[in-house]
């Protein structure tokens, strides 16, 4: 039996100026669907939404809601209303008793709004006007989240914006268990990839006035768009080049990335066959060893503390030349700190910080006041003005090349820089960093304002860069894409290697809350009542000896990520001898099996606690 249709348009229009947006699109949602909307910035993405939502009207053709549908729609910009506080937005006048006896509506207060509701001062009662603009973006989903999902079609516009990783792990399971099978409707623009690939079943494409569907989540889209590109002859030649070396990654990463496809595998993997590696990973340590020696960064017992509070306590961690490291971490952990005390913006409260002679370090903040004082010159004269080429990999590459890698047509890049969008202005932002050459390159939170294919773009910009690369992101796909290893701030004052990468992070983060709520006076009290609606595990001295275990595995594992560290080092250092190589690259395979042998025992013993 066919899905009950819940929206359908019929030729749609859209005209924004002189440009059209939309034309003569027609589509519709049925019960059950799961769809994720992607696009460049300013395609039409968020137009399309407030149309199927009947928030804005179309110059042309109508949007049909079947009878008694109920839509809830998550706007880029919150409606709470003035003066009220936490919990009148969210819940309401529910008593207390009612809406944490909801296991549903306990898992959204916890999954969304645990700081705000543990917080001493405020708690639920925090008044809306007081937040900041990342928490209001909370409160306003999970306000959404908190209704009764009966009959829903859920609309949402970048809901993954202001969530670090475990809390876009945590809406991604949400949503997949929100509703029975084959009920209600999911309607998502997002850029975080990852999430595309843990939550949606199909995927719109907005593009040049119209809407293309693919089946499956992010990976099978990129594998469908490469197809359709080869059998279509696409002579965008360097646009396809692109789409093969993302579609190259994810049929060599987790099999997860490339489930759901329905169409020709043996095309899909014809396409990829001779494309090469991602990145050359010794080539381009031997080159950053070059452009750097053999010292980079060294946090030789460092401590800082803000206030009464201490971000990092007696950490010691290095970065070597050619490294690329993804930092995750709590909100509020101190990741953009650590960022501050590497390029010497920030010193610490103790202990040193000892950078290699020849580094040259390049930070891209999450602002982009660096561009106020070019406001007037165009995009190609502001990068021009830094440099006009650079070096990428083997090869000297223009500015204007630059530009043109990183989506700026010939009409925007002789665009003034106060009038480029937001996206814009943070490609912009990234690439006068590139052309000043730096080897040590720090990045803040970079997919802010970037389109899924201004990111892939990105990213291979940065694969043929050689030089020492920290990336602080809660977009998992990026994190996973383009560093070699993660490590993480929980919170406790340590930086950890995480030889799991995300999800040993994830599980990490599972197991300290699992702990914190076996211990007394923990659970649903610590957020105003707001538990997580599950069972509790054993107790007794069954969880005391796995949280034991659980703890000299993770030092063990520590040490093993400090060998293996040594380890690329003295690789990097004697790349030239055949001999030394082989037998350093045994050690690694010796040292890569134990890890992953201590990693099961640690995740038998996190599945007992929890």
């Amino acid at each position: 039996m066919p899905a009950a249709n819940l929206v359908s348009a019929e030729a749609l229009t859209v005209v924004h100026g002189s440009r059209t947006l939309l034309e003569r699109v027609s589509l519709g949602v049925s019960e059950g669907d799961r769809i994720g909307v992607v696009g460049r910035n300013g395609d039409g993405k968020s137009t399309l939404l407030r149309l199927l939502a009947r928030q804005q009207e179309p110059d042309a053709g109508r949007v049909t809601h079947t009878g008694g549908l109920r839509l809830s729609l998550l706007a880029q910009s919150d409606a709470l209303a003035p003066g009220t506080t936490v919990r009148d937005a969210v819940l309401g006048d529910l008593p207390e008793h009612a809406w944490a006896s909801q296991p549903r509506v306990r898992d959204v207060v916890t999954g969304l709004l645990g700081d705000l509701a543990a917080s001493d001062v405020g708690g639920l009662e925090t008044p809306v006007d007081t937040l900041s603009g990342g928490q209001r973006r909370r409160v306003a989903l999970a306000a959404l989240l908190a209704a009764d999902p009966a009959g829903e079609l859920l609309v949402l516009d970048e809901p993954t914006n202001h969530l670090d990783v475990e809390g876009v792990a945590w809406l991604a399971e949400h949503l997949r268990t929100r509703w029975a099978p084959g009920t209600g409707a999911l309607l998502v623009v997002t850029h975080d990839r990852w999430f595309l690939d843990a939550v949606c079943e199909r995927v719109w494409e907005v593009h040049d006035g119209v809407v293309d569907p693919y089946d499956g989540g992010y990976a099978a889209y990129v594998l469908t768009r490469a197809e359709r590109a080869r059998v279509a002859a696409v002579t965008e030649e360097r646009r396809q080049n692109l789409l093969r070396k993302e579609l190259a990654w994810l049929r060599r990463g987790a099999p997860a990335r490339t489930s759901k496809p329905r169409f020709r595998i043996e095309a899909a993997n014809a396409l990829i066959e001779d494309v090469p590696p991602l990145r050359d990973s010794v080539e381009l340590t031997r080159m950053a060893t070059t452009r750097l020696g053999k010292d980079v960064v060294d946090l030789e017992d460092v401590s800082f503390s803000h206030g009464a509070r201490q971000l990092l306590d007696h950490v010691t961690w290095r970065l070597g030349p050619g490294d690329r490291v993804g930092v995750v971490g709590v909100n509020g952990a101190g990741k953009s700190t650590l960022l501050r005390l590497v390029d010497g913006s920030a010193e610490p409260t103790s202990g040193r910080v000892r950078r290699g002679s020849t580094v040259v370090v390049a930070t891209l903040s999450q602002e982009v006041r660096e561009l106020e004082e070019v406001g007037e010159l165009r995009a190609l004269e502001a990068l021009d003005k830094v440099a006009s080429h650079v070096r990428l990999g083997d090869r000297d590459v223009s500015a204007g090349q630059l530009l043109e890698r990183l989506g700026f047509t010939a009409q925007r890049a002789w665009t003034r820089v106060r009038d480029l969008s937001g996206g814009e202005r943070r490609r912009l932002q990234l690439l006068r960093l590139l052309v000043a050459e730096p080897n040590l390159l720090l990045l803040d939170e970079p997919t802010n304002d970037l389109d899924t294919d201004t990111l892939a773009a990105v990213e291979d910009l940065l694969d043929g860069w050689p030089g020492t690369l920290v990336v602080v992101s809660h977009d998992r796909y990026l994190l996973e894409r383009i560093t070699d290893r993660q490590v993480a701030l929980l919170g406790d004052g340590a930086v950890r290697d995480l030889p799991g990468g995300v999800e040993e992070y994830l599980l990490r983060r599972a197991a300290a809350k699992s702990a914190q709520l076996a211990a007394p006076g923990g659970g649903a009290g610590a957020a105003g009542g707001a538990g997580t609606g599950r069972a509790p595990g054993p107790d007794g001295a069954a969880v005391r000896a796995a949280r034991k275990e659980m703890a000299r595995v993770e030092r063990q594992l520590d040490k093993l990520a400090q060998q293996e560290e040594r380890l690329h080092a003295e690789l990097a250092e004697r790349a030239t001898d055949p001999a030394a190589v082989a037998e350093l690259d045994g050690r690694l395979r010796g040292l890569s099996a134990e890890r992953e042998q201590l990693e099961q025992v640690w995740m038998e013993a996190s599945e007992l606690v929890e």
